[in-house]
């Protein structure tokens, strides 16, 4: 049942992509999520993440490295890019010796992927596949339609690895292996293992030239901007300034440019002061002010790099301390951010001179200070951070291996309402988060900036296990799977759900916990149930539920904690996000006995007493209660123009109506006709008022 039911999401998915291919095909290139810890983000086929280079719009110009993932607009990633470099190159194609070659992906397209970056191979793999998961009958997970395994196996060390391969027009090969993790503890950072190899294959055609690369440089970009929430792309609120979107307040530290054995070499960023922040109080965090605020922080993200590893040469795989040898701050609208030409000498000698700049007297953020960091420099879209590992020589056949951790981390999102709450409120808790001497905080910018820079260490703390995961050849202690199968089904006096036994056969498997939340997936979700192996059940039955509106589950299994290096003894969970339903469940009444039992109800609706009727699961929202359980209803203005149809099939007596046209505009004031009819021709109608 489970491969039938993963064949048909699968048809389902491939039939909408196909319809959209000749409207998407044009904007960029194939694109995977990796999406199964708390941290979702996705990668190109191209080797890296351009700007606006998944979907080609403009208000995706913050899209993923989403943390924490479980709300919306939580992205902190602008754009990527991959410059390869060397000196002295023999062109086969221009039939022209460069001074400087330079090959790149990003930061801005267009990418030439017939001359300049040739794909091979784009692959994901899983340790396991995402589980079915159903309410009321219908596919109802977000990983049904991001997260597609190409190939199981169950004896890889993360949970998600990519494979990506790409050849280059100087003869080198990438192969980059992407690896994520639902760990609890290590599912905020993603780790990249890059090889550079020296194949000679130059174009689509698997022609080869057989020469010494000289001076290689491979050299990464990262624009970063925390987060898309507060701004004009982000929930509706805008509170952030415009350019806050791209960056320009984008602050960028650098970490162990010269480190001793053991010492962190990372580069990571925040949201910097701005210029325009409103009411005299700095944002850091951007805490939500103004009309409608609660004071919510948005920006509370750190995110940055660390290197693993990088070769010492081709021949010597040590680790060398010196890399990366580069760690500048570029201008992130600088103009050798934008098309590159790999024929045109003076723009690869440009690109070929910034990956040689070596580390700057002072980072980004030690030039900035304590200053807008909006106003420092006159880069318009801000500045972003940029590294280089080299100078390499590679000979035909050799290779080598640069491999990094990417990372999000900051305080939750609980801390965020409680912190910029209090902030909001102007009210600083005596004894929280003291002064060095012992004293509070003097004022709530102090108070809430104290909170926000708490989110530094856990980044750095993030860091550290990378490094730790990755001396330990990948491995993290394997949580137990979420079961294969999770259903939920509404029902007349309570909402039912199900689930599979696959994931009891895992070593220390201990039980289950089942969480819910109303109105909306995006929210804080409260544990409802809970069974380990002393009573365990497959199934339970929310009768707590309240009817009229919507609520959303997931559920996680569990073990003893005995492997849990972290934390021992804590119990190491499946990911909530393999369960998390995207489609909401609701208690549905039987069906009335007689046309005359219809009622529709709030009548009439309000828009004032929104929250008073069913609140967030549907605020322009009205039932009609105790229908026949097969029947059309057809909504009429007053004068008998025809605004909306429903056809109700699902056996029940209610019926949901958001107030929406057939033309998906919304209704005004006025009174309305609502004609029920059955399938035996027989009819009733009911009057009601909507007040706007």
């Amino acid at each position: 049942m489970r491969l039938k039911n993963n064949m048909i999401i699968r048809l389902l998915v491939l039939n909408i992509l196909t319809f959209g291919l000749l409207s998407t095909q044009a904007i960029g290139a194939e694109s995977k999520w990796i999406a199964v810890g708390n941290l979702h983000n996705w990668y190109s086929e191209e080797g890296c993440e351009i700007e606006v280079g998944r979907t080609g719009q403009i208000r995706d110009q913050q899209d993923g490295l989403r943390w924490p993932a479980q709300f919306s607009y939580q992205d902190v990633q602008a754009a990527k890019a991959l410059w390869i470099g060397s000196t002295n190159f023999t062109d086969p194609v221009a039939g022209r010796t460069y001074d400087y070659k330079v090959v790149h992906v990003g930061p801005r397209g267009p990418v030439d992927i017939k001359k300049e970056i040739m794909i091979e191979a784009f692959k994901m793999y899983g340790k396991y596949d995402h589980p079915t998961v159903f309410v009321d009958g219908l596919p109802a997970s977000t990983l049904q339609f991001m997260d597609f395994v190409d190939s199981v196996d169950a004896d890889m060390a993360a949970d998600r690895r990519i494979l990506n391969q790409v050849n280059t027009a100087m003869g080198i090969t990438l192969t980059r292996n992407i690896r994520g993790y639902s760990n609890q503890n290590h599912d905020n950072y993603h780790i990249y293992d890059y090889v550079f190899e020296n194949t000679g294959k130059y174009d689509t055609d698997g022609n080869t030239i057989n020469v010494t690369l000289t001076d290689v440089y491979f050299m990464f970009q990262y624009r970063y901007a925390a987060s898309r929430e507060g701004g004009p792309y982000g929930s509706g609120g805008y509170w952030l300034p415009q350019n806050t979107a791209w960056g320009r307040n984008t602050v960028n530290e650098v970490i162990g440019e010269n480190p001793a054995d053991g010492e962190i070499r990372a580069q990571y960023s925040w949201h910097g002061k701005h210029s325009q922040s409103a009411d005299g109080h700095d944002n850091y965090g951007a805490p939500y002010y103004g009309d409608g605020g609660d004071g919510h922080l948005s920006a509370q993200q750190f995110m940055g790099v660390v290197t693993l590893h990088a070769d010492t040469s081709p021949t010597d795989p040590s680790d060398d301390l010196r890399q990366p040898s580069t760690t500048y701050y570029i201008g992130s609208d600088a103009q050798i951010t934008y098309d590159n030409d790999q024929y045109n000498p003076a723009k690869m000698q440009a690109r070929y001179a910034h990956m040689t700049l070596g580390h700057p007297l002072e980072s980004h953020a030690e030039s900035v200070g304590d200053g807008f960091a909006d106003t420092w420099g006159n880069d318009p879209g801000g500045y972003s951070q940029a590294q280089a590992f080299g100078p390499y020589t590679l000979a035909p056949g050799e290779s080598v291996n640069i491999v990094l951790a990417e990372a999000v981390a900051g305080i939750n999102r609980a801390l965020c309402y409680e912190v910029g709450g209090n902030w909001f409120d102007s009210t600083i808790p005596v004894g929280e988060l003291l002064n060095p001497d012992g004293s509070t905080p003097v004022d709530k910018d102090e108070y809430k900036d104290k909170w926000v820079f708490t989110g530094e260490d856990s980044l750095l703390q993030t860091f550290q296990r990378a490094i730790d995961t990755y001396e330990a050849d990948y491995f993290v202690p394997v949580p137990p799977p979420p079961p294969d199968e999770f259903v939920v089904t509404s029902g007349g006096d309570q909402i039912k759900l199900t689930w599979s036994n696959s994931a009891e056969s895992h070593p220390g498997f201990m039980g289950y916990k089942v969480y819910r939340s109303m109105h909306k997936p995006d929210t804080t979700y409260e544990e409802i149930f809970n069974c380990d192996v002393t009573a365990l059940s497959n199934e339970f039955a929310d009768v707590q539920a309240k009817r009229g509106f919507d609520y959303f589950y997931y559920i996680v299994s569990y073990d003893d904690g005995n492997t849990n290096l972290v934390a021992p003894g804590a119990p190491l969970y499946s990911s909530k996000f393999y369960t998390m339903t995207s489609k909401g469940a609701s208690l549905k009444r039987p069906p009335g006995e007689t046309l005359a039992d219809i009622r529709i109800v709030p009548n009439p609706f309000n828009i004032k007493s929104r929250d008073l009727q069913f609140s967030e699961s549907g605020p322009d929202r009205l039932y009609f209660y105790d229908i026949p359980p097969i029947c059309t209803i057809r909504i009429y203005t007053e004068r008998g123009d025809l605004v909306h149809t429903i056809e109700h099939t699902n056996n029940s007596g209610d019926e949901a109506w958001d107030l929406i046209t057939e033309y998906r505009q919304v209704i005004v004031s006025g009174i309305y006709l609502a004609h029920f009819e059955v399938p035996d021709g027989r009819s009733t109608y009911r009057k009601f008022i909507v007040i706007r």
